[in-house]
């Protein structure tokens, strides 16, 4: 009497291309390969997110370049669990970069061959104990970002809610633990990220480090006191109040040409 291997289920997927015709062409592809259940497509970075969040798949075919979030941002607000394969047109020093990030990468245009084995290597992937984890945030944004290039925004999360702050908007940012609070337009979000890699992503001409937990905006700063000979407090244009070291107040001081 011979036994039967049940074929194994269908992954459960989440397709993010912002390209209508990409989009429908990867669709067929994926149908002919079988093995692959869509459950949601998404023409734009936070249309994935939610998407990710509603329907937990385990595998993201992730564009990079996309309206509202990219690739990077869509990452850096993914729960653990699902497994990322790069759609991507880059060359192949960008690929470098998102290769440590995915379970695999392809190349637009991406062949039926490619196709078939990116999806193996995602079932090879889930059928470890525990999903590999992602590097964070900060190694995929350095990886990416060209040297002297600063970041003009910033992708956030809190529950459901997902925004986008722009870099210029941004006026402190103070560490919690593993995270930062950002404040920015009268509100504030909490973003899974250290102090030090925000503060190496944006602008030393914009940003200061004026305290070991917290960052300030010098756009923002309306005037520096001193509380005692070491201890100083920076007031912004909104009334927040920061606190200042002596080396952070020298070096607000410096930025603003005071």
């Amino acid at each position: 009497m011979t036994s039967s291997v049940p074929p194994a289920p269908p992954l459960r997927a989440v397709v993010a291309e912002d390209e209508p015709l990409i989009r429908e062409l990867f669709l067929e592809q994926l149908a002919e390969l079988g093995g692959v259940e869509v459950v949601a497509t998404c023409k734009d970075g936070l249309e994935a997110v939610r998407a990710t969040q509603q329907h937990a798949p385990e595998v993201l075919f992730l564009d990079i370049s996309m309206p509202k979030l990219d690739g990077f941002e869509v990452l850096e607000l993914l729960e653990p669990g699902v497994s990322v394969v790069f759609v991507t047109a880059y060359d192949q020093h960008a690929v470098r970069a998102f290769e440590a990030a995915a379970v695999d990468y392809l190349l637009k245009p991406v062949s039926s061959e490619r196709l078939a084995k990116a999806v193996a290597r995602v079932r090879l992937d889930r059928a470890r104990k525990d999903v590999a984890p992602r590097p964070s945030s900060d190694e995929l944004r350095h990886g990416a970002r060209p040297e002297g290039v600063w970041l003009d925004r910033l992708a956030v999360k809190d529950g459901s809610e997902i925004g986008v702050i722009p870099v210029r908007e941004l006026r402190f940012a103070r560490s919690e633990d593993d995270y930062v609070r950002l404040g920015a337009n009268g509100r504030e979000w909490l973003k899974h990220q250290t102090l030090g890699a925000l503060e190496a992503s944006l602008d030393p001409a914009s940003f200061v480090r004026i305290h070991r937990t917290c960052m300030v905006n010098v756009a923002f700063v309306t005037r520096i006191e001193a509380e005692t000979r070491d201890r100083f407090v920076v007031f912004l244009s909104d009334g927040t109040t920061l606190p200042a070291s002596r080396p952070g107040e020298r070096r607000l001081r410096e930025v603003l040409g005071l």
